[in-house]
């Protein structure tokens, strides 16, 4: 099957069930049909409408199997940028999404997307996501996010430098058409941060944690009809297990389980005092604390569990079958209590869909990355 054979097929199937979706009649699909056939054959390709490319990333949400907020997929607000080609453009578009998804603290899921993939021409934004924090390898061991050396010294390859905090908000970075990255500051008014204190514990105000409130998702491909967008950044909100039982609590993140059981003055010199779980509900406590204190959306891994039944429900009643990744949908903290854990789902993929990409910047050459993906490779994963 040639290329074109292969997009004609998978742009008939989407425009076929995103129409079907939309509520269109048969003859106006069939019209556009005829148009996305006439102009493959003379292009190659072809151009999503606006409401494709709405629903279409909509889509794209509903079949994330890694995803457990997925009630919610009718309500992400599109941005179309595609007809933006300069790198100071796509920046600044990009910071509209993010004052727009952060919203003051009520969230609001959106997504930005930029032009499709051609021959001649691919945007990529390297960051994982919009605003994460810089991690610093030191003499006495890493500094900030572990998780982000490479981007970080990528970063600083390109002249940017941060304070040296554990907490140094990343520049934002981004490339067009493989010309040289460009990075920008992200602007401080844009950033929001939450600080974590505990509601029994005043101590834990001492450990100095914070979070940004926005998990941007900045790095991935839209794949929709055959057609690759390889710069669409997407925002939801936080589950809290996400802050409190990865990116805070994991070893290879900022590790702070030891800390948070000596402020609790916790047994730690045998597993059957069971030290790990205590610190890390009370890790959890703090983050929902905190962000409900602060007025910025998040949810329990309880409440959404109980919303991804809602979206099962949903899709039965829909006629959909609901497609997921189990070892990815049980949240980090006490899955067996979730209906989740009890359950199987099948991992299929189905399009439209999010797809990792391959890292676009080399640690020891970033200035001459090679821009390659892998729409193949993975689904969406938050951090």
């Amino acid at each position: 099957m040639t290329t074109n054979q292969a997009i004609q097929e998978e742009a008939v199937a989407f425009v076929t069930a995103c129409h079907e979706e939309l509520g269109k009649d048969s003859e106006e699909t069939r019209r556009r049909l005829a148009e996305v056939r006439e102009e493959l054959s003379r292009r190659g390709t072809y151009e999503h409408t606006y409401e494709e490319l709405a629903h279409g990333a909509r889509m794209a949400w509903r079949n994330s199997n890694r995803c457990i907020g997925r009630l919610f997929w009718p309500s992400l607000h599109v941005f179309d940028e595609r007809g933006l080609e300069r790198e100071d453009d796509i920046a600044e578009a990009i910071f509209r999404h993010i004052g727009y998804g952060t919203n003051g603290g009520l969230i609001r899921p959106s997504i930005t997307v930029f032009a499709a993939e051609t021959d001649e021409r691919r945007i990529r934004i390297w960051n994982h996501q919009l605003i994460r924090y810089a991690g610093y390898e030191t003499g006495n061991g890493i500094v900030g996010d572990p998780a982000s050396v490479r981007f970080t010294k990528a970063c600083m390859s390109m002249g940017w430098r941060g304070a040296g905090t554990p907490f140094d908000v990343l520049p934002l970075v981004v490339q067009v058409d493989g010309r040289q990255p460009r990075w920008y500051p992200v602007p401080d008014n844009l950033v929001l941060e939450v600080p974590i204190r505990h509601a029994e514990y005043d101590s834990f105000a001492g450990l100095e944690l914070k979070w940004y409130a926005v998990p941007f998702i900045s790095d991935m491909l839209l794949d929709m009809g055959g057609i690759r967008y390889t710069a669409a950044p997407f925002n939801g909100w936080y589950m809290g297990t996400e802050i409190g039982a990865r990116n805070l609590a994991d070893p290879d993140r900022y590790h702070m389980l030891p800390k948070v059981a000596e402020l609790l003055k916790l047994d730690t010199s045998t597993n059957v005092s069971l030290w790990k779980d205590r610190a890390l509900i009370e890790l959890n406590a703090a983050v929902l604390h905190s962000f409900k204190a602060a007025g910025v959306s998040i949810i329990d891994h309880h409440t959404a569990a109980e919303q991804f039944r809602r979206f099962e429900q949903q899709e039965e009643r829909s006629g959909r079958p609901v497609t997921g990744d189990w070892t990815w949908l049980i949240p980090p903290v006490s899955p067996a209590a979730t209906h989740i854990f009890h359950q199987s789902y099948d991992d299929r993929i189905v399009k439209p869909n999010y797809f990792r990409q391959t890292c676009p910047y080399d640690i020891m050459d970033a200035a001459e990355a090679v821009v390659q993906t892998d729409p193949a490779a993975d689904l969406p994963t938050r951090g």
